[in-house]
This record gives structure tokens, sequence and C-alpha cells, in this order.
């Protein structure tokens, strides 16, 4: 028994795609209800995240200099004990040379003291830049997590509000995309992804697109109010529909 296919009209398949552009439209603007939110969230967890990397990077570098100075005063600690230590020596000396040579030492482990002593300065002034650097970067931590927590609340209570709808919506999609053909059901998804409002199917309003507003010629308006072919808008390339194949319409224009 030959299974005869079923042949659906022009106007059909126009009717099928603006229905469904229709129920995406209410979804994109459940999805503006949430304006730049989430990218918001996302830029702010980012630069927490910067922040965070930053405060670890500073406190490795105060221990690091803390070590410095812990290091330095052992050399402190060692040069005034080698002094002590030669300074007994040199009571006990049996000449001049003697005397002369255990002086280069102390005045050697003075020097040692001295160039340590600078070094612990300088790591000092170091230090207290990079705390004051540390300092900063933890203010700024704290207030973009309370900023980061107020936005995210802010966000979750959007979110619930359109969550419910959108999900019946994209069920009402899914069911709507069924009796469209797979090549004209991509050719409609490749369209509505290029613009960022998501019109892929618009309707001729005022001699214009109503997507683009671009002029459509007396000639292309008859071809699309006869409904006998999918016909695209030359400046922009969406869908072009008649009026007056939507019940509800009501002279209206879809803006970009």
């Amino acid at each position: 028994m030959t299974k005869i296919k079923e042949i659906i009209s022009a106007e059909d398949k126009l009717l099928q795609l603006y229905n469904l552009q229709k129920i995406h439209s209410k979804i994109d603007e459940l999805s503006v209800l949430q304006g730049e939110l989430p990218e918001e969230v996302q830029d702010l967890e980012d630069e927490l995240a910067g922040l965070e990397t930053r405060i670890g990077n500073f406190e490795s570098e105060m221990e690091h200099l803390s070590a410095q100075v812990a290091n330095h005063n052992g050399n402190i600690q060692k040069a005034e004990d080698l002094i002590a230590k030669y300074e007994k020596q040199q009571m006990n000396v049996k000449n001049n040379r003697e005397f002369d040579a255990i002086s280069k030492e102390i005045e050697m482990q003075n020097l040692e003291i001295e160039l340590s002593k600078k070094r612990i300065r300088d790591i000092g002034r170091d230090t207290d830049a990079k705390r004051q650097n540390l300092q900063d970067a933890q203010r700024r931590r704290d207030l973009k997590k309370r900023d980061l927590e107020m936005k995210k609340k802010e966000l979750e209570v959007i979110t619930a509000e359109t969550e419910k709808e959108q999900g019946e919506l994209r069920i009402l999609a899914d069911r709507a995309s069924v009796g469209i053909e797979e090549r004209l059901l991509n050719a409609y998804n490749r369209i509505r992804n290029t613009y960022r409002n998501g019109l892929a199917v618009v309707l001729v309003s005022r001699d214009a697109c109503g997507g683009c507003f671009g002029k459509i010629p007396p000639q292309r308006q008859i071809e699309i109010r006869q409904h006998k072919k999918i016909l695209l808008c030359e400046h922009c390339g969406r869908i072009l529909v008649d009026p007056r194949i939507d019940p509800e319409y009501e002279d209206e224009i879809i803006i970009d």
C-alpha cells in the first residue's frame, strides 16, 4: 500500500513559522527581564577570581619578604657572635700583626651587620607598600563580594518569577517545531541566531520589513500577500509574512 505524503501549502508553512516566532519572542521577552544581570554576575565572579589571585600573590610575596628579614636577622646575630669571639681573641694576641688581622675581621663583620640592616630597612619599605596593596585588594574584594551577593539574589528572584513560564513556553515551542520540515526549521534557526532580538519571521508593516524597516517594492508586497511561497527580506534576510496571516494583528511594528 502506497503511503501518501501530506502536502503542506506555503501559507501553512508561513503560519507555522510565524506561530513559532511568536512563542520564541515571548521567551525572549522573559529573558530581557533579567537584563544584563547574568553578564554582571559573571563579570563580578571573574573580577573576584582575579582579586583572589592578586591577594594570594601579595600574601606569598610578603611571606617571602618576611623570610628574607629573618635570614638577615640571622646574619646579624652570627656577625655579632663573631665580633664577640674576635674581641676576646684580640685581648690575647701576641703581636700587632695578629691584632690588625682580628681588627679587620671585626670591621668586616660590622660591615655585614650594616649591610643586613640596610637590606632589612629596604625590605620593610617594600613590605609596607605590599601590605597597603594587599589591604586595598582585600577591601575591593569585600565590596565586590557584597555586590555579587546582591546581584545574585536579584537574579534569583527574577529567574524564579520567569522560570516556570519560560519552561511552559519552551514546551510549546518544541511542539510547534514538530510540524515544520527540517530544512525550513534550520533556516529559521539560522536567521534567528543572526539577530540579537531573535526575530527570524517578521510582518510587513507600512510597506517595510518589520525587522530592518527596509522598504519592500510593491510587486514584492503583492507576492507576499499571496502566500504562495516563502520570501525573504532583500535587506536583512528575514522571512516576510503578510500581517493578515495573524488574526490578532493590529498594524503594529516590531522594533529591532
